[in-house]
């Protein structure tokens, strides 16, 4: 896909961070944007800044999780726009941090029902229909049937020990992207996965939207976490910044989009370590990569890449760290 212009666009979480930078990119490109998010306040603010850029724009609140709203939405979309998405940006997602062993259930199905399983309804509510409205014209396969784009992580090429949930939500969410970018060749639908580091976005908030059934965590979070995540994320990439990576991605046709490391370093090194995994060599060599990450970080500012934190945050406390009374996690790893 080359020109945006006039192509009806769906985004999910778009009413800030990433999502909210693509529908101004995209937007301002000539694109028919929907912005959908499950925080109407959020929706509102959004829809008024695209409409005072001169963007064509439409707000739906939902649930990505649950699948009556979700098509309830694309149904809304398509009856506004006349038709389903050519251009479909699925960037939602979620994540809280805390020792993969203090992991509840609820925390696994609060970030995999959004960042896997969201995914996932979206591409099996609109695919259908993108094939059906702009693929099939008088027998021929029309070669520029639409794009996909979907947001993952850098997380997604390692594991991480307090990022169990989400890293593995955007390993699955790569696997997936990668199976309908081969599925969808015929139909001419191109399919991006995009994988950042850090963005300039709210997710350091996400639990504020923590669905009430699933708030049973293990982890220690705050308002002082929360202070501190918006630190490290403040310093992040810029959302339009990241949109244009994407864009550049879907005009090429790309599968994959690493706006933070165009030399691939990181992903090479994860494999990598995936392969040292299965030799006694290997993991040799893994544990001097950990050596030497642990004499780095002694080496940075308040023992962090991203540096001391920005005060302009309020207080703010360590993240990643268990609930004081899990009985069976290292004292090392819990909030005292």
């Amino acid at each position: 896909m080359k020109d945006f212009a006039g192509k009806i666009t769906f985004i999910t979480g778009g009413a800030s961070g990433a999502g909210l930078g693509q529908a101004k990119l995209f937007g301002g490109l000539g694109a028919k944007i929907t912005i959908v998010d499950i925080r109407q306040e959020a929706i509102d603010k959004a829809v008024a800044e695209l409409k005072s850029l001169g963007i064509d724009a439409l707000g739906i609140q939902m649930d990505l999780t649950n699948r009556e709203q979700y098509t309830a939405a694309a149904d809304k979309a398509e009856k506004h726009w006349g038709g389903p998405p050519q251009l479909l940006i699925q960037t939602a997602g979620v994540n809280t941090f805390g020792p993969a062993e203090a992991s509840t259930f609820e925390d696994y199905d609060w970030i995999l029902g959004v960042n896997l399983h969201g995914v996932i309804n979206g591409m099996v509510i609109f695919v259908p229909r993108m094939i059906k409205a702009y693929n099939i014209h008088n027998g021929a396969i029309n070669k520029d049937g639409g794009h996909i784009g979907i947001v993952s992580s850098m997380g997604a090429f390692d594991g991480f020990s307090t990022d169990a949930p989400y890293s593995v939500s955007k390993a699955a969410v790569n696997n997936l992207a990668f199976s309908y970018y081969d599925a969808l060749k015929p139909y001419g639908i191109g399919v991006t996965v995009q994988c950042p580091a850090n963005i300039n976005s709210n997710i350091g908030e996400a639990i504020k939207t923590r669905p009430a059934h699933l708030q049973n965590s293990g982890y220690y979070t705050s308002e002082g976490t929360m202070n501190m995540l918006k630190s490290i994320h403040a310093q992040g990439m810029d959302p339009i910044e990241l949109a244009g990576h994407l864009k550049y991605s879907i005009e090429n046709g790309l599968p994959l989009s690493l706006p933070h490391d165009p030399d691939t370093s990181f992903v090479r090194r994860s494999l990598e370590k995936v392969i040292n995994f299965a030799s006694v060599e290997g993991m040799e060599r893994v544990r001097e990569e950990e050596r030497r990450m642990a004499e780095m970080m002694k080496n940075m500012p308040e023992g962090s890449p991203f540096g001391a934190p920005d005060p302009k945050f309020g207080p703010v406390e360590v993240f990643g760290q268990a609930k004081a009374d899990l009985d069976w996690v290292d004292d090392s790893k819990k909030k005292h």
